[in-house]
């Protein structure tokens, strides 16, 4: 297993849906939670992409100096951006990283925000646009040169003259969960993302995928883009979760539903569906709560209690095929060391960096009185 964490260039706070709280998106504070990332062991974070965002690939070159081994998950937008740009610019940050690009394929689910970039494609013309991207994406990075003749795209004579680190480009992950989605990650990609939905529809996308995969000879792994609300005790993290959405009243909802229902996104359909725009039932599956989507696109589900019992959950989904976990939580900076502090130890990962149990060097932990190391002090969960 892996935990990923989340760059919030959207913005930050304590809150969700006011400015109480909340946290201006400076290159100083991007940079803390990226060096914490990087610290703490996570195998790396998301960058997310749009408008509302600062853009992914200057925020993560600006960053990449700034680390040592975390890697950046930074989209790529068919439509708006060609696929021999978008190729050399993959190429130049994997060298320059050192093998510490991933590359998240991002088609699209907003039309009036996509108008406005120049793209008017429906729904599934913008999906076969993305089929066409990464096909002469993935020859860019993989031959010596480029002929392609397609509905969207015309190459003659394609070619990446520097090849990224990585053999034979960057891995390639994608989110989508309508039926042309599925395809497009069965014929393309090496990891296919999911929003936090209940385990059983989780199930059931995991598997259409892979048989979709395997039809083709391929095999995909597995990913899923969650918050994370954990606590030392259940009490704590759902009042956490109260406490986060306590400023969120009708108004507020109703202005972030009706801009989510003029999307064509079938992931955003989904993840609104699960809470409909109501209070009444945020919990949907045990531990996974809908508050965050009253008011937040996109992922919108958390998982929430003490650390025993969101780690089970975690469990859950990898027993499912999940490998690996985009995790964030508000603020994102303190949540990154909470999450690690009492995830880490219970999880098998792959990227967990644990601190020495006692380290004269460097104090773990204040000392007490000036003189005594502090001790291990186990908190139950309840």
């Amino acid at each position: 297993m892996q935990l990923l964490w989340f760059i919030p260039t959207h913005g930050d706070g304590r809150y969700l849906a006011t400015a109480t709280g909340g946290r201006s998106v400076t290159f100083p504070y991007l940079r803390q939670i990226a060096q914490a990332v990087d610290d703490l062991g996570y195998t790396g974070a998301l960058l997310p992409t749009g408008r509302s965002c600062e853009d992914a690939w200057i925020v993560a070159s600006s960053l990449v100096g700034h680390t040592r081994r975390m890697r950046f998950l930074v989209a790529v937008r068919p439509g708006l951006v060609s696929p021999g740009v978008a190729a050399r610019m993959a190429a130049t940050f994997d060298r320059l990283s050192e093998g510490r690009l991933l590359i998240n394929v991002v088609t699209g689910g907003d039309p009036i925000e996509l108008a406005g970039d120049g793209v008017h494609l429906n729904h599934d013309d913008r999906y076969r646009l993305t089929d066409e991207f990464l096909t002469v994406w993935r020859q860019l990075l993989s031959e010596p040169s480029t002929d392609f003749q397609g509905d969207y795209l015309q190459i003659q004579g394609g070619k990446v003259l520097f090849p990224p680190v990585q053999t034979p480009y960057p891995p390639l992950w994608f989110g989508g969960s309508s039926p042309i989605a599925h395809e497009i990650a069965a014929k393309h990609v090496d990891v296919y993302l999911t929003w936090g939905e209940p385990p059983a529809a989780v199930a059931a996308k995991i598997a259409d995928v892979r048989r979709l995969a395997e039809a083709r000879g391929r095999t995909l792994r597995f990913g899923i883009r969650l918050h994370v609300i954990v606590r030392e005790t259940a009490g704590e993290a759902w009042e956490a979760a109260e406490q986060l959405i306590r400023y969120v009243d009708d108004d507020a909802i109703a202005i972030a539903q009706k801009a989510y229902a003029r999307m064509d996104s079938e992931g955003q359909r989904r993840m609104s569906q699960l809470h409909n725009g109501s209070r009444a039932a945020l919990e949907i599956s045990p531990n996974l709560w809908a508050g965050v989507g009253l008011v937040r696109g996109g992922a919108g589900t958390a998982l929430v209690g003490d650390a025993d019992t969101v780690a089970r959950r975690i469990l859950e989904y990898r027993d499912l095929g999940i490998e690996t976990f985009i995790l964030s939580g508000y603020p994102h900076l303190e949540e990154a060391y909470r999450t690690a502090e009492l995830l880490f130890p219970r999880l098998p990962l792959e990227n967990g960096v644990q601190p020495p149990r006692h380290h004269v060097l460097s104090p773990f932990g204040e000392i007490v009185a000036d003189t005594d190391f502090p001790r291990d002090r186990q908190v139950s969960a309840s």
